[in-house]
C-alpha cells in the first residue's frame, strides 16, 4: 500500500477557509471501493478503529506529561468499541481528544484547541482520476501556535508526526477496505 506526501487537497473545508497555519501536512492513499459505498462517518469511524497500539501508548505517555502542564488530555474509555458503534460523527462530538468541528459529503473535519496550539485533522474523500472502484484518501493536518509554549510542544511531536500519520491513513484504508469487501 502506497501513501504519499501531498498537499492540503483544494476542496477542503481547511484549504478554502484561506487561514494561513504554523504547520501543515497531507499524506494520500487509494482505498479499493468496488461498491463504491463508505461514508463520510465510515472515513472518521475508520480513523479511530485504525490506530496502531504503539500510537495509543505514545497517547497515554502524551498525556501523563502535558496534564503537568495544564493541557488537555483524553480519558481512556474501556468499552471503546462500543461508544464507536454508536458515534455519528457529527459536528459536536467528542471521542478521546478528538472533536468533531465540521462534516460534509466527502470530509470530516476534527482537532481540538487548547491554550498552546490549535490543531485539525481533515480526512479528505474522493473519486480516483483513474478508476471508478477506487477513492483517494487525503489525511492532512493544521496546527496554529498560540503562544511560544505551543512552538516548544511541537518540536519533539513533528517527527513522531510525520511518522504516526502515514501509518494511521494505512490503518484506515485497511479497516475500510475490511469493511467494503
Amino acid at each position: 500500500m502506497k501513501i504519499i506526501k501531498t498537499t492540503l487537497p483544494v476542496n477542503s473545508a481547511l484549504n478554502i477557509s484561506g487561514k494561513k497555519y504554523s504547520y501543515t501536512d497531507s499524506f494520500k492513499g487509494i482505498v479499493r471501493n468496488p461498491k463504491n459505498n463508505f461514508t463520510a462517518t465510515d472515513l472518521g469511524k475508520a480513523f479511530f478503529r485504525s490506530g496502531p497500539k504503539w500510537v495509543g501508548a505514545l497517547f497515554t505517555l502524551r498525556n501523563k506529561i502535558v496534564s503537568l502542564f495544564g493541557l488537555k488530555t483524553s480519558s481512556i474509555n474501556k468499552d471503546r468499541k462500543k461508544v464507536l458503534e454508536n458515534f455519528k460523527c457529527e459536528p459536536g462530538d467528542q471521542l478521546g481528544l478528538f472533536k468533531i468541528f465540521e462534516k460534509s459529503e466527502n470530509e470530516i473535519i476534527l482537532g481540538e484547541d487548547d491554550k498552546h496550539l490549535n490543531f485539525r485533522v481533515s480526512l479528505f474523500k474522493k473519486q480516483h482520476s483513474n478508476e471508478v472502484n477506487k477513492k483517494e484518501i487525503t489525511i492532512s493536518t493544521t496546527v496554529e501556535f498560540n503562544n511560544w509554549f505551543g512552538k516548544l510542544y511541537f518540536l519533539p511531536v513533528r517527527p513522531f508526526h510525520k511518522i504516526i500519520v502515514p501509518t494511521m491513513l494505512k490503518g484506515i484504508i485497511k479497516e475500510l477496505e475490511k469493511g467494503i469487501k
